[in-house]
């Protein structure tokens, strides 16, 4: 039986949110387990796509974008949701949304929390926004920390979540600066025999802070045995040729496929966006 379809669930239909299909896992333990479409989003669009083309007047669907991570491997901001499911035991805390904002200022901004405690506080700029609990009897907050009420304001956002009681995990997010500068890193975990680099670029404000809103045109470039193979940002939106050296940062990101002759050395990757400082790592697995 689908969770997406049993009584009391707001959501029916073929899909749900993951709060709601687990809130009906729970309430019925002989259920096998549960289906996630799809955990990565995909190139090519769902079944629907000639619809979508014809309701909304684009080009086409680029992918299907309804995993918890993107394309370029990033993950979004519901793969904490589904990492406090899965591990209960990881001490983790992730809140949503971030905080830069500048037009919001005065208004309402709901403020979830992703965490595999079962309680929280919230602090604005050092103001304690209250103290909330999971509570296993609404689906819409057993499995989340949720203020609903927050009136926005430039600054730091802070939760200190429990469990038992007991301090469990904390995480502070800020209003950041404008973009100033690159940051790139070489992702670990390449497969043996791979000859394969994934670079991560992220755009960081004046004081190396991540600019989770950034939106800026950077231009890769490699020097040495290697060789540019592909970019990406994760943007299931953005036409743009995965071979193009130039791409768009989206929510702040983007990614570099390089690959290199592993029998020489000296390879490294650049970083450039009008009005940034560059930046340059080398390239080694």
């Amino acid at each position: 039986m689908e969770a997406c379809g049993w009584p009391g669930v707001p959501e029916k239909g073929w899909a749900c949110a993951p709060d709601a299909q687990w809130f009906n896992m729970d309430a019925h333990p002989e259920c096998m387990g549960e289906f996630v479409w799809t955990g990565w989003d995909y190139l090519g669009g769902p079944y629907w796509a000639d619809d979508m083309v014809k309701k909304f007047k684009i080009k086409g669907i680029h992918s299907c974008a309804t995993g918890f991570i993107d394309l370029a491997g990033f993950p979004k901001d519901t793969f904490w949701l589904f990492q406090s499911r899965w591990r209960p035991d990881l001490p983790m805390a992730h809140i949503v949304p971030h905080w830069n904002w500048p037009d919001r200022i005065g208004k309402v901004t709901p403020v979830h929390v992703f965490t595999s405690g079962d309680e929280g506080e919230l602090f604005l700029n050092g103001r304690s926004l209250g103290r909330q609990k999971k509570d296993p009897k609404n689906w819409k907050k057993a499995y989340r920390l949720t203020w609903d009420d927050v009136v926005y304001e430039p600054g730091t956002l802070k939760v200190v979540t429990y469990k038992k009681g007991a301090p469990w995990a904390e995480k502070t997010i800020c209003t950041t600066g404008s973009a100033a500068q690159l940051k790139l890193e070489v992702e670990d975990g390449a497969e043996a025999g791979s000859d394969l680099v994934f670079v991560n670029l992220e755009v960081q404000d004046a004081e190396g802070r991540f600019v989770p809103d950034a939106a800026v045109d950077v231009t890769f470039a490699v020097k040495g045995p290697c060789e540019l193979v592909a970019t990406d940002n994760g943007d299931e939106a953005d036409f743009a040729s995965f071979h193009s050296p130039t791409r768009r940062t989206f929510s702040g990101r983007l990614q570099a496929i390089v690959r290199l002759n592993p029998s020489a050395a000296g390879a490294s990757i650049t970083a450039a966006a009008s009005g940034l400082n560059p930046c340059e790592i080398p390239v080694r697995r």
